[in-house]
């Protein structure tokens, strides 16, 4: 099964495609850049599953019948920020959503922030469609705390910060397989990965079906 990615964020294909061989499943990750690029999107929907759901129906209307498309929107909700960047994640120091500047704000933001009230949790909201199979949503939800000085070189966003509850490390110091195990994007997977499962099988267990 091909699965055209809504995103042309390299790091996310990657990211998906670990996902896909470790659950086992035979599925390519595809960039929107095969497909010509991603559509211009207005991610005005004010939430996470509104946001993943424009995605995929944008970039599902520029490709060819039967295909699938997967999208995803993230984020992260900040306790002591009353949840923001939540579904702005991508673009809280501006615009042109440039990473190492939204990770520097939120360094700057939390400067004076205690460890005990530096909890955050990353939300994911994965959608897939296909070209006559109706959006489905599976979310996730990874818990945590913010450190006050990011470490590690892996990852991306703001996984130098994010210590997933139970660890000490943060996402950006553990390697690949182990982050996989435990993100907000592992355990919206994992509902997915299931769900596709049932598809194989000629089982519909949409809601309602």
């Amino acid at each position: 099964m091909r699965l055209y990615l809504a995103s042309g964020n390299v790091h996310k294909v990657a990211e998906f495609q670990e996902l896909a061989r470790s659950s086992g499943l035979p599925i390519e990750i595809v960039s929107a850049r095969a497909a010509g690029g991603m559509p211009a999107v207005n991610e005005d929907s004010g939430t996470f599953v509104g946001n993943a759901t424009k995605k995929a129906l944008a970039l599902l209307s520029a490709l060819p019948a039967q295909s699938w498309v997967l999208a995803d929107d993230s984020g992260l909700c900040v306790d002591a920020l009353h949840g923001d960047p939540g579904v702005e994640s991508a673009y809280y120091a501006g615009p042109e959503g440039d990473p190492a500047a939204n990770l520097r704000k939120l360094v700057e933001e939390l400067r004076d922030v205690p460890q005990e009230r530096r909890g955050a949790a990353f939300h994911c909201v994965l959608v897939l469609v296909g070209t006559s199979h109706p959006a489905q949503a599976f979310a996730g939800i990874c818990p945590g705390t913010l450190r006050e000085i990011p470490a590690g070189g892996a990852g991306f966003g703001y996984d130098p910060l994010f210590v997933p509850e139970g660890e000490t490390r943060t996402f950006a110091e553990m390697p690949e397989s182990e982050k996989n195990q435990l993100s907000h994007r592992a355990r919206a997977w994992a509902k997915l990965a299931a769900y596709l499962r049932t598809l194989a099988s000629g089982v519909d267990r949409r809601p309602g079906s």
